[in-house]
């Protein structure tokens, strides 16, 4: 992962229940995520299975695509995680972080999804 990349997240919980969110870096989120580092919605309710994910290089963009995942409904969330990753796989806890780093050579354009788990 890059430096100039900016994340948009899903996170479930064993029961799926989800959490969208963004950040710069996303492998340190995660691990706050699944520390409980703070109190709120995913650590009263265990929410800290990574899911789903994209890069964006531009922070404003992300942001964008954050606002937008949490308006939509909850069945449009899941059939965007089931079109990646059918079985909800925690993709913190997998090869996913390697796979998404040999990725790194592919162009990025600003304000579109980089790599979608």
């Amino acid at each position: 992962m890059r430096d100039r990349d900016y994340f948009v997240y899903i996170l479930a919980s064993r029961t799926r229940v989800l959490y969208v969110g963004v950040t710069r870096d996303l492998n340190r989120r995660i691990r706050e995520h699944k520390q409980g580092e703070f109190e709120g919605f995913t650590k009263k309710y265990r929410v800290h299975r990574r899911v789903y994910f994209e890069s964006y290089r531009d922070v404003r963009s992300a942001i964008g695509r954050e606002k937008q995942l949490k308006r939509w409904a909850r069945d449009k969330k899941v059939g965007l995680i089931e079109a990646q990753n059918p079985t909800w796989e925690d993709l913190s806890a997998s090869s996913a972080d390697q796979e998404f780093s040999d990725q790194q050579s592919i162009p990025l354009r600003s304000g579109r999804p980089r790599s979608a788990h």
